[in-house]
């Protein structure tokens, strides 16, 4: 693996990771892969990529003209706010992504008005801009088993619910990688032993669905990949140990919420202070290095957007 000042990530195989500068170093990777001369682009973040992205390409001897395609995970918009910018930057370019998501990149004024109902009009403009929309003939409403070729190079479109309704995954035979968003759970350089990566899972608000989140694993694992390429932090390898300990950590957080179901107004608060003491399990479990307090940091919004799904999820089945 080689690194450059822009923090790009070579991993061979023309596949790279960008750090894309969301919130902290190190939260959000922008994949790319390039073969003979076209690329493409695995999730955006936020508006605020676009020029890490173009840098990238310009290190890479290549134009915004050179990007094929855009791919989105899915439309949570740590993966898919910078979409409509970039798709403005890349001529050539079409977006794909799953069919319940693609209305919303053509008219995305619902996506961001549900994310300013989160964060107010100010905190939400700052994290994601204004929202811009990408002309629906531009975009590829790419389902399960959908080929791309990217200069004769196949990428191949997985159907992989549970962490959303509007995930897909991507299969580069050629590499034997997947790119998995947040499917695949998130795994932070951070806590990293000796080369050992440790993996917890997404279950954000709205469409947890442990049951097909399961299956979704197991689907990734069915390929057989070398390697998993997450946005939350970029390449893993040993995908089935990291397979197993999810199907263990996604019963873990279901059975921190079930304990819960019946605590009334606090439950989600209740919820947050079981799955601390789940990682504080895990945090031994795996080794972590970090003092108590700093892992605790790494993790925080993550665990408390998994507190929130959760509470979520418990008041829809």
């Amino acid at each position: 693996m080689k690194t450059t000042p822009l923090d790009l990530l070579h991993y061979g195989h023309g596949i790279y990771a960008l750090d894309s500068g969301y919130l902290r170093p190190r939260l959000a990777a922008i994949h790319l892969i390039v073969e003979q001369g076209r690329a493409a682009i695995i999730d955006t973040a936020s508006y605020t990529s676009r020029h890490r992205v173009v840098e990238a390409l310009h290190a890479l001897e290549l134009t915004p003209a050179s990007v094929d395609y855009v791919f989105l995970t899915h439309i949570h918009l740590d993966h898919a706010g910078g979409a409509g910018v970039l798709m403005q930057t890349f001529p050539e370019a079409r977006l794909v992504v799953h069919p319940r998501g693609a209305t919303h990149m053509a008219d995305p004024t619902k996506l961001f008005a549900a994310v300013r109902a989160v964060y107010g009009a100010e905190e939400a403009g700052r994290l994601y801009g204004e929202p811009t929309p990408v002309p629906a003939d531009r975009i590829i409403a790419a389902g399960e088993g959908f080929i791309f070729e990217l200069a004769g190079r196949p990428l191949v479109c997985l159907d992989t619910p549970g962490h959303a309704r509007h995930h897909l995954c991507l299969w580069d035979p050629w590499s034997r990688g997947l790119f998995t968003g947040d499917i695949f759970g998130l795994s932070f350089r951070e806590l990293d032993v000796a080369g050992r990566t440790s993996i917890i899972p997404t279950t954000t608000p709205t469409q947890f669905d442990p049951i097909a989140m399961h299956h979704s694993v197991d689907r990734i694992l069915e390929q057989q990949p070398e390697a998993v390429y997450l946005t939350h932090f970029a390449r893993v390898r040993e995908a089935p140990r990291l397979g197993g300990d999810l199907h263990r950590l996604i019963d873990a957080h279901v059975a921190v919420a079930e304990r819960e179901r019946a605590a009334g107004p606090n439950r989600e608060a209740r919820i947050l202070a079981g799955l601390w003491t789940l990682m504080d399990v895990e945090a031994k479990r795996q080794g972590w290095r970090l003092m108590r307090e700093q892992w605790r940091e790494v993790l925080r919004a993550d665990i408390e957007l998994n507190a929130q799904g959760l509470h979520h999820w418990l008041g829809h089945v």
